[in-house]
């Protein structure tokens, strides 16, 4: 579903994400994909290096532009094609949250995925809402103050039928999410980890072994939630030692050994909510 040849970085999660992703949906998808790093597979012009049709909106409106074209296949009798909003951080926590939030609340017939690279990488790498506690950016030079916002927890909220996260340290959790929303009626959202060596500065060739320690640490999870039932898909081997995880990464350097600290205690309060929530 994407072309051998693309313009990623080199080491780009989002590139493995994508060919995942796209080959598991298959052809019969529409594709809704706002400016950002995934603008490379839809084209910036008359060339796209997707094989599946598709209409890059704003930043803003991903989900609206989803809701039209899924009530214009229903107007048609088609419930068969998949309606996929394919979005950053940038574009789905932030700008595109209002946007979002009306299509779950309305259960619109759309799935959504944010590739979450944890900051605006596409225009120079500046904070977003998903940017953890003490990376810098060009806008958070100094570390960001504050937690990332929670999607998962968001989504859940508004009680959609179905939520996932997944990472790119394990492809078959992955795709059988995909899969499992694909088959899905109603508002489906997942929240894929997407590791970005440009924007977090480590070696190109260390994005999935940097996904691994991110999920062993607990500081990205894996869990799913089907019609309000939580279920916590791989348990952290090493819960809230995220030292591996972070210190390789060059926007963590000027990171204090208290806000190391702070992110520990995050890692595991977080963990213990989705706990409890999964009993």
């Amino acid at each position: 579903m994407v072309s051998h040849g693309i313009s990623t970085c080199q080491g780009c999660g989002l590139e493995i994400i994508a060919r995942n992703v796209f080959e598991t949906l298959g052809p019969d998808t529409i594709l809704i994909i706002p400016p950002g790093c995934a603008a490379m597979f839809s084209g910036t012009g008359p060339e796209a290096a997707v094989k599946m049709p598709g209409i890059q909106g704003n930043l803003e409106n991903s989900a609206a532009i989803a809701s039209g074209v899924a009530a214009g296949l229903k107007q048609l009798g088609n419930d068969h094609t998949t309606v996929c909003a394919f979005a950053g951080d940038g574009g789905t926590v932030d700008i595109g949250l209002q946007s979002l939030s009306g299509a779950m609340e309305r259960n619109d017939n759309i799935l959504y995925i944010c590739y979450d690279n944890e900051a605006y990488m596409n225009t120079g790498i500046q904070g977003s809402s998903s940017t953890p506690c003490g990376a810098s950016t060009t806008t958070t030079p100094a570390g960001k103050l504050g937690h990332s916002k929670d999607l998962m927890r968001i989504a859940m909220a508004h009680d959609v039928p179905y939520c996932a996260t997944a990472a790119i340290s394990n492809l078959p959790d992955l795709k059988r999410k995909v899969e499992k929303a694909k088959g899905i009626k109603g508002c489906r959202v997942m929240h894929i980890h997407c590791p970005c060596p440009t924007g977090w500065g480590y070696p190109f060739a260390k994005s999935v072994e940097l996904a691994r320690e991110a999920v062993q640490s607990g500081a990205w999870l894996l869990f799913e939630c089907e019609n309000g039932k939580v279920t916590l898909n791989q348990k952290p081997t090493k819960l809230g030692e995220i030292d591996n995880y972070v210190k390789p990464q060059r926007r963590f350097k000027g990171t204090t050994e208290a806000q190391l600290q702070e992110l520990r205690d995050y890692v595991k309060a977080r963990y213990a909510i989705m706990e409890e929530a999964a009993k």
